[in-house]
């Protein structure tokens, strides 16, 4: 609509001068035009794309140009938009690795910018260059609004060397995680009494909750909130836990609650959560409130069908997930024993490995007989915060 005050001022100034007789009529006439122009001069406030759409965006920007780019490339997501974050972008970092030379480099990197062009074009986004000190920067705008940052560069190949784990060159690693602590305070002193750089994962809202985090801090172990979650058969749930249908306000604010009751922790853990964790809609409202506390998250891995480590990483939270079965099923000696010595291959054979136990007295007396052999193994343990990426 065309905004005519001047106009509007005009004909009212003449109708004054060649009606005066109706000024009344004409000044309400004058009012009500006036109130009408001033509402169609209005700019309505841009568009902005939901964040359940711009992700699904992001998600088809990355597999174009996982398409595009040459094998070895690294392709990056990091979900950042929120409902609330007018200025937050989708960020979609990618890394192409390659030996060849500028001219042929050049040719990878307009292969990738025609195959995200066409994505933005199916998407209607424009493009908005930047300056970057590396590689190329720009952002996809939907009416006027940036939606997403994308930041391209390259890199040389350069093969691991032979031998090597990530993180460590010297020696395979595994970390043990001990969930369930909170209730058996004595079963925490236990644990303390083990000489090992073991994580332990504390049930909020339990008895001793609060001073066991606080003792294993003290004692120099690792501690993470087993954050309690909803399963499938719902056995034994904690009276509050994560659920399916959970709004981002509510997991924010159960999370804090959890971590005021787990003080100190570095992390965190599911506790239960097939149901949960194989919710992408509700691992998408956790990891960026874990993001934003700076936690890590690992995977207890409690069904197959799991989508939380993915969903950490797409959100750049860092993250891991267990690797070997769990060590203690079957709660006896030999069993757990079995366990640990299989936790112990599958760290040599995978550079690096999580296993996750409970505070039984089976367990512990494993953990008392089987550690010891360790570091004559070749393993070295570690804390789960040294394992995640």
């Amino acid at each position: 609509m065309a905004c005519r005050l001047a106009d509007i001022e005009s004909d009212f100034s003449h109708s004054l001068d060649t009606k005066s007789g109706f000024s009344s009529l004409y000044l309400l006439f004058y009012l009500v035009a006036l109130i009408l122009a001033a509402t169609g001069c209005k700019t309505p406030e841009p568009a902005r794309l939901p964040p359940s759409r711009i992700r699904a965006i992001t998600r088809e920007l990355a597999a174009a140009a996982k398409a595009a780019a040459p094998s070895g490339s690294e392709i990056r997501i990091a979900f950042q938009v929120s409902d609330g974050g007018a200025e937050s972008t989708d960020h979609l970092d990618i890394t192409i690795l390659s030996d060849a030379a500028d001219s042929a480099a050049r040719s990878q990197v307009a292969k990738i910018l025609q195959s995200l062009g066409a994505v933005a074009t199916r998407n209607s986004l424009t493009e908005e260059l930047s300056e970057s000190r590396e590689g190329i920067l720009f952002f996809y705008l939907r009416t006027g609004v940036r939606t997403h940052t994308i930041h391209i560069h390259t890199g040389s190949k350069t093969p691991p060397r032979a031998g090597t784990t990530p993180g460590d060159s010297s020696a395979p690693r595994l970390a043990i995680i001990l969930d369930d602590l909170g209730s058996d305070r004595a079963a925490a002193d236990a644990i303390f009494a083990l000489p090992y750089p073991l994580t332990i994962s504390v049930l909020p809202d339990h008895e001793h909750s609060i001073e066991i985090a606080n003792e294993a801090q003290r004692r120099g172990f690792q501690v993470l909130l087993h954050l309690p979650m909803q399963s499938v058969a719902n056995e034994h749930p904690e009276p509050q836990e994560l659920h399916s249908g959970m709004q981002s306000a509510d997991v924010s604010a159960l999370v804090q609650r959890f971590l005021q009751n787990v003080p100190g922790a570095a992390g965190v853990n599911n506790h239960q959560g097939s149901q949960a964790t194989s919710d992408s809609e509700l691992m998408s409202e956790l990891m960026p409130v874990l993001r934003d506390r700076h936690l890590f998250y690992v995977d207890s891995r409690t069904t197959a069908v799991t989508v939380a480590f993915d969903t950490a990483q797409e959100f750049g939270v860092r993250s891991a997930f267990r690797n070997v079965p769990f060590l203690d099923d079957v709660p006896e000696v030999a069993a757990v024993r079995k366990q640990l010595q299989l936790a112990l291959r599958g760290a040599r054979e995978k550079g690096e490995a999580i296993a996750i136990g409970h505070p039984h007295p089976a367990t512990l007396q494993a953990l008392r007989e089987v550690l010891p052999q360790a570091r004559a193994q070749g393993v070295q343990l570690v804390f789960a915060s040294d394992l995640v990426h």
